[in-house]
Order: structure tokens, then C-alpha cells, then sequence
């Protein structure tokens, strides 16, 4: 088993700049939280542009998409911005690629203590490596099909839809 890993951005990969005050983007976290969680798996890492998932439009997820397609890997986990991973979960499962993609993303940016990147960042590596061809949602522990799940903005949880 081979797996690939799709950084497009979101809270996961903000940085806290403190001068500011104010998250955004630099350098992404993403070797460092490989080397973390000591995934042992052949783990390719290809970052796209790094995107608050707001501000993503058609065009990013076409390039999402992109990468999914042209990927040798069986296997592919997506970081993304929770606000709109539904979408670009939607525009994956509808493209019926014959690969398991599961999408990922933290509530609280990897840097800050307490976040929960680390531990969703595993769990979906893991359960990518199980989980039949399909798209899916990786958060707070749980695995939703991607045409079942929402994000509850007010618990600050993904639920069944």
C-alpha cells in the first residue's frame, strides 16, 4: 500500500502570526506532521496552493481533482479546510475515480496546542488504507460517506447529514 498526501491548506496548515495576530499561511506543516505521526507507508506529499476553504472556488477543486486523477496511489488523503470540505468531497465522489479518498482537516491549526490535526491527520491515513474505493470524511473519529455529512458549526463537529 502506497499512500498520497494532498495539502490544499485550510485551519490544519494555518500558521499564527503573532505580530498580527491573525492565522494564515507559510510553509506548510505537512513533513513534519508525517514525521509525527511515523507513518511507515510509502507516503508521496504534493501541495497544492494553500487555501482557506472559503476562498476556494471551482477552479481549486478542479485542481484537487486533477491530483486525485493523475495520482498512482490507490490511496490518497486530502487536507482541507472544513467550511467546505463537503464540496470538494462532492466534486471527488461524483467523479467516481475508483481510488479511496478520504478528506481531512482540523478544527484548531496544527501549531497551537491542543489542535486535533494530528490525530484526524492519522486516523485517515489509517483508515485509507482500509476503507473500500470511495470518497470519505475523516473527522472527530468518525468516517462519513461523502454524500452524508455536514459540518455542525455551532458543536464544531461533522455529523451524519
Amino acid at each position: 500500500m502506497t499512500l498520497r498526501i494532498v495539502a490544499t491548506g485550510g485551519t490544519f496548515d494555518k500558521h499564527y502570526d503573532e505580530i498580527a495576530g491573525a492565522l494564515g499561511f507559510g510553509a506548510s506543516h505537512l513533513q513534519d506532521v508525517i514525521k509525527r505521526a511515523r507513518i511507515t507507508v510509502p507516503a508521496t506529499l504534493q501541495e497544492l496552493p494553500l487555501l482557506d476553504s472559503l476562498d476556494m472556488q471551482d477552479h481549486d477543486r478542479q485542481r484537487v481533482l486533477d491530483a486525485c486523477s493523475k495520482a498512482a496511489e490507490p490511496a490518497i488523503v486530502i487536507i482541507h479546510g472544513t467550511d467546505t470540505m463537503r464540496e470538494t468531497a462532492a466534486v471527488l465522489g461524483q467523479a467516481k475515480l475508483g481510488k479511496t479518498i478520504v478528506l481531512t482537516g482540523a478544527m484548531i491549526p496544527y501549531e497551537i496546542a491542543n489542535s486535533d490535526a494530528l490525530f484526524n491527520f492519522g486516523f485517515a491515513c489509517g483508515v485509507a488504507q482500509t476503507l473500500p474505493a470511495g470518497v470519505y470524511v475523516a473527522m472527530n473519529g468518525q468516517i462519513f460517506g461523502w454524500d452524508k455529512v455536514e459540518k455542525n458549526r455551532a458543536a464544531g463537529v461533522f455529523q451524519t447529514r
